[in-house]
């Protein structure tokens, strides 16, 4: 593997889209957030150099299908286009990979990671090292998000402002699936608030006792909530409580013995 090789031909792949977009600029810069998280987690966890080049290279390739959805679509929104089914597409079956890779040995793992990055849950993953894959891509992919909704541009990503988010109500339901330890399914938000906090609870999806202590370094979650001026009452109220629960469980994650 050669991760300089592949993020070459990542580069060559971009020129067939529009780099000015706001919304490719921000899937371009998350890429390469997700790249320094893959391996950053990698390194934590003391993975052998094969596997840390290789959590690197699914995190260049992870939102590969995203730029055509951007394209075609302008839109994130998962029912315009399923990227994560488009990346492995255009990679597998059209065999764009060899153009990142020359050999085919870490194909079974990269195409598994990728397909699985966006799942609502990850499941039916037999193969142990597959597994471990799916998990840091996830985790890096979270973590990097984090980083997107707290510095990035929030009109891009939320298509309304701070201060309109925080004037909306959170949904019942969206509510009450946070004290599940839950995260939220996207045809359940309803409100710009459903989608804030769907973003802020992605820490109920996290694998890694290493991913959740870089939540916790970069105090992600005080600081997400308080990039919005909440000024209807119920949701100031209820964005305080999400902050105390998602706190506790961060704690109690990181202090599990079985992690």
């Amino acid at each position: 593997m050669d991760f300089t090789k592949a993020a070459h031909a990542f580069q060559e792949y971009l020129k067939d889209y529009d780099q000015n977009n706001d919304k490719v600029k921000l899937k371009i810069v998350h890429t390469y957030g997700v790249v320094r998280q893959a391996e950053e987690i990698s390194r934590r966890k003391k993975l052998c150099p094969e596997d840390i080049e290789l959590a690197k290279i699914i995190a260049l390739l992870h939102d590969i299908g995203r730029f055509e959805q951007l394209k075609r679509f302008d839109s994130f929104e998962p029912a315009t286009m399923d990227h994560a089914a488009y990346g492995v597409e255009i990679l597998f079956q059209e065999g764009m990979i060899r153009r990142f890779l020359t050999e085919d040995q870490w194909d079974d793992i990269i195409r598994t990671a990728i397909a699985k990055h966006s799942d609502f849950i990850l499941e039916n993953v037999a193969d142990p090292r597959a597994l471990l894959h799916a998990k840091l891509i996830r985790d890096a992919d979270k973590l990097d998000n984090f980083r997107v909704k707290l510095e990035d541009d929030f009109m891009t990503f939320m298509g309304i402002t701070e201060k309109e988010t925080g004037a909306l109500k959170i949904s019942p339901q969206i509510y009450e699936t946070v004290f599940r330890n839950s995260t939220i399914l996207s045809s359940d938000r309803t409100t710009k608030m459903d989608y804030w906090v769907s973003y802020i609870v992605h820490i109920f999806d996290l694998n890694f006792r290493e991913s959740m202590d870089i939540v916790a370094e970069n105090n992600y979650i005080e600081r997400l909530i308080q990039r919005v001026p909440y000024s209807d009452p119920d949701t100031a109220r209820q964005m305080q409580e999400i902050q105390k629960h998602a706190e506790k469980y961060i704690r109690e994650f990181q202090e599990s013995p079985f992690l």
